[in-house]
């Protein structure tokens, strides 16, 4: 028998809760989007994602501000909930998740290790803002990142469900 990935754990969620999803992604570069889109159906309650690599992009396409970027640097809480909320805006979604990181080999810094990454959702009626320093190397960190933004969206429609 085969096993019930998580994606498509939240795939039933999202469609028995009559919700749409849509993703802004950094460090993993479209794999939480590749992720959803292995589902069959998906296209029931997945809109569509923005892989946002570039400051410009973020900026032009995700509205993430100027200063947020400056102040705190594209790996931070501030610019994974700016992303979160650019993408459900943009996108037209009941809920976004986003994904800003440093998945390696390079780019890290002592406040801002290899590994360090920012998961956050945004909904109407609530956000939330994860913080991850995976440890494996650059596969691995993306990996970890797209299970860590999907249990994060299980978790939050299973206690909406409630």
């Amino acid at each position: 028998m085969n096993e019930v990935t998580l994606e498509e754990v939240v795939g039933r969620l999202l469609t028995e809760q009559k919700l749409t999803l849509g993703v802004a992604e950094s460090c993993t570069g479209g794999l939480i989007a590749h992720r959803l889109t292995n589902v069959p159906g998906s296209s029931n309650y997945f809109l569509g994602g923005v892989v946002a690599y570039a400051y410009d992009v973020k900026e032009r396409v995700l509205n993430v501000r100027h200063d947020t970027l400056y102040e705190h640097g594209a790996v931070s809480r501030e610019t994974a909930l700016e992303m979160a909320r650019g993408a459900r805006r943009l996108l037209g979604s009941d809920v976004a998740l986003a994904a800003t990181g440093i998945a390696g080999p390079g780019g890290g810094t002592t406040e801002k290790p290899v590994g360090l990454v920012y998961i956050a959702l945004s909904a109407r009626d609530m956000e939330r803002c994860e913080r991850y320093v995976w440890s494996g190397d650059r596969l691995q960190n993306k990996q970890q990142s797209s299970e860590a933004a999907l249990r994060m969206l299980r978790q939050y429609l299973e206690e909406r469900g409630q």
